[in-house]
């Protein structure tokens, strides 16, 4: 018993020096400046992102759109046929099933909660007090073998089988290069609910002023496996038609 309230001490002392050396402001002021500034983020309209995802021994061609109305889209190949994924065209979340090969609309709840990421383009820490959120480091953890800082933010709640939960994400900073790292969230809807999903970032490279990671992976904490993604190009403002956004049509 002892031992456990001296490492909690320990642990304490730890955190509270971490947080008198370096603030939470500074970490992510630093991190804006670090990719290309605050003012050059809040300037984009857009970004398209393509690349290939690796899956077991398959590499599958990957093509992300994000706007900064909201609309969004995830487009996968599969053996010559594409399946896109979490697209919203503002008002609609749907997908095409993998298995019937058909669209299908998400719920009312889960539209309502990716509806909110409109207000995060392209950085939930872009003017994030403004937008109520909360930020505060509680923290260092290793990622990938470097120390990292882990910083807790509060973004608006979202409704988990029709309740109001706290929407509580960490960005995982790295201490020397001061760039996002890894962000870790709890999945909340689908077969993984409950699960913690942690997305990985590195392989920063320089497009048109602003740095943007080439390399991602995203897994489930504690389970094999994961789905790393290799970005070849990435495009910003780029002109993407509306169609590519809507439900498609019955036939």
């Amino acid at each position: 018993m002892k031992f456990a309230k001296a490492i909690a001490a320990v642990t304490l002392f730890t955190t509270s020096m971490i947080a008198s050396a370096t603030s939470v402001e500074e970490i992510i002021s630093t991190y804006h400046e670090n990719i290309g500034g605050v003012e050059a983020l809040k300037s984009l309209k857009g970004v398209k992102m393509s690349g290939v995802m690796q899956q077991g021994q398959m590499e599958l061609p990957i093509e992300y759109v994000q706007l900064d109305s909201g609309k969004t889209y995830t487009k996968i190949s599969v053996q010559g046929q594409e399946f896109k994924q979490a697209v919203y065209d503002g008002e609609t979340l749907w997908s095409i099933n993998f298995m019937t090969m058909k669209p299908e609309k998400s719920t009312e709840e889960d539209t309502y909660n990716f509806s909110l990421q409109k207000n995060d383009f392209p950085d939930a820490l872009v003017d994030y007090k403004a937008k109520g959120y909360g930020a505060e480091i509680v923290g260092t953890e290793t990622v990938e073998g470097a120390e990292a800082f882990k910083v807790k933010l509060t973004q608006e709640p979202i409704k988990v089988d029709g309740k109001e939960t706290p929407n509580i994400n960490y960005y995982y900073f790295d201490a020397d290069s001061m760039v996002l790292v890894m962000v870790e969230s709890e999945v909340r809807s689908g077969p993984m609910k409950g699960a913690v999903q942690l997305v990985k970032f590195s392989d920063y490279q320089e497009v048109d002023g602003l740095y943007f990671p080439f390399s991602m992976s995203q897994e489930i904490k504690g389970a094999p496996g994961g789905a790393p993604i290799s970005f070849k190009s990435i495009e910003l403002n780029p002109t993407v038609d509306a169609a590519a956004f809507a439900f498609p049509s019955a036939e």
